[in-house]
């Protein structure tokens, strides 16, 4: 890392409701957005492995997790139309072309870049912190920047320690990038369920 990120924190736990009764339809909403998370997170680290290895799948592959952003679009339209769904997207779309023009420039030993792209890495997160905040009134700016900022240092160390061959580390770093981003998806399902408590009753 290039020391841009100020915030230390480990295993954040987000607020959730007090009285907490899963009804089926939170449970449904919980399973799908668990489901991207996990597909961001494995699309991610095979983007990075192919991007690393200079591997024939590299297209493909990033196509593939791509495809993320517009998935995660596809729920959130539900529940804030198509507009905001598509500004999401949008936002977290350049989060992950960012990340891999990232991984390019550290595989290559470009620093001075790759220092200028980190950057543009954290002002994204910033950027995506701030849009959640301002369409739920339950998700916190600084809590989602927090998860967001952690996600990027832990993606980071994946990506540091693929370039240099530990793959012990590599494997160990993403184990802890699971479990991060299920917070998230948890994060995201109880701030949807507070907002639209009328779609949960059931």
């Amino acid at each position: 890392m290039y020391g841009y990120y100020p915030i230390q924190y480990n295993h954040y736990y987000f607020r959730q409701e007090t009285q907490w009764i899963w009804t089926p339809s939170k449970v449904e909403l919980n399973r799908k957005l668990r489901a991207l998370w996990e597909q961001h997170i494995y699309w991610t680290r095979l983007t990075v492995n192919s991007i690393v290895g200079k591997l024939p799948d590299v297209e493909p592959t990033t196509n593939r997790l791509l495809r993320n952003p517009d998935d995660f679009a596809a729920v959130l339209s539900v529940y804030y139309g198509p507009e905001l769904a598509s500004d999401f997207a949008k936002l977290f779309r350049e989060h992950l072309t960012i990340a891999a023009e990232l991984t390019t420039q550290l595989r290559d030993g470009k620093t001075k870049e790759a220092a200028e792209t980190e950057k543009r890495w954290y002002a994204n997160a910033d950027a995506i912190a701030a849009f959640l905040a301002r369409i739920n009134p339950y998700w916190s700016q600084k809590e989602w920047q927090q998860m967001l900022y952690e996600h990027l240092k832990l993606l980071t160390e994946e990506v540091a320690a693929r370039i240099a061959g530990d793959y012990v580390k590599n494997v160990a770093t993403n184990m802890e990038i699971e479990p991060q981003a299920l917070e998230m998806a948890d994060m995201m399902t109880t701030g949807i369920v507070q907002q639209f408590p009328g779609s949960f009753v059931h």
